[in-house]
């Protein structure tokens, strides 16, 4: 018995945390410098000395406010819809709850542009949609900042859904019981202790779904154009800036991606680790 008892020991030791199999450090410093070398290279090939001229431009300027103006409102829209939508898909039972799910996260797999065109065949002037607002109210929703903002919610409200559902089927949801058995209505219940208890999740699905927003390229210029102070945010700016001017891209770059940094960061500590 005390053998047995010693070889327990014996393995525990030999399996403590904090000692990583060298087999797997390899590949996840090759899956690391994978990652980060790209952003070396920009670094590296910045023309540091003409920096600040060519971010103060004001083409430079309006897509970089364009992109952070829409990217907030689409998170904003994001929201509205998909912490509804999250909740029913994590707390409800209805006929063919896995293929909304489905549905909710096809725009993660499939290609932007293919969203894009998507939107146009719904919400174009002649689509299934669009005719309809074209004829009853004027409205033309292609290529124009609204277009922007659709594209936007599009790609990035599946990552809002998906981990606002996680921390909702994650919630203990005795604390939702005790709440309705002293007497509290559903909506007091949903506002005062569900949502409290999910705040983090909605949080963190928040920051991804704008920083998503921010990035995205393909559903805008295929719904919204490219239309310099109009529709023409950063990524579609490091696009055309690459074609003329590729140092003028490599700054674009630059400073979309430290804005990205600089609010995933912040955000992410403020609402992850609550």
């Amino acid at each position: 018995m005390t053998s047995l008892v010693t070889r327990s020991d014996r393995r525990a030791v030999r399996a403590r945390p904090g000692r990583v199999p060298w087999i797997l450090v390899v590949p996840a410093l090759v899956g690391l410098a994978f990652l980060v070398l790209p952003f070396v290279g920009l670094l590296v090939r910045a023309p540091w000395s003409t920096m600040g001229a060519r971010v103060t431009e004001p083409e430079v300027l309006t897509a970089l406010w364009l992109s952070l103006s829409t990217a907030t409102v689409a998170t904003l829209v994001s929201l509205l819809l998909g912490v509804p939508l999250a909740w029913m898909l994590a707390r409800t039972e209805f006929p063919g709850r896995r293929w909304v799910r489905a549905l909710v996260t096809v725009p993660l797999v499939i290609p932007p542009v293919v969203g894009g065109v998507a939107l146009l065949l719904v919400l174009g002037r002649n689509g299934l949609v669009g005719r309809y607002l074209d004829d009853w109210f004027g409205l033309t929703l292609p290529f124009t900042p609204a277009a922007v903002v659709i594209a936007q919610v599009f790609v990035a409200m599946p990552f809002l859904v998906i981990s606002v559902e996680g921390a909702l089927r994650g919630a203990d949801r005795r604390y939702e019981e005790a709440a309705a058995t002293l007497g509290a209505g559903r909506v007091t219940v949903f506002t005062r202790v569900t949502l409290p208890m999910v705040l983090p999740g909605i949080g963190a699905g928040a920051v991804l779904c704008w920083a998503r927003a921010l990035g995205e390229f393909g559903a805008t210029i295929t719904f919204a154009g490219n239309f310099p102070g109009t529709t023409q945010t950063m990524p579609l700016a490091v696009y055309m800036a690459m074609q003329r001017d590729p140092e003028a891209a490599i700054v674009l770059s630059l400073v979309l991606l430290l804005v990205s940094l600089a609010v995933l960061a912040t955000l992410r500590e403020r609402w992850v680790n609550a």
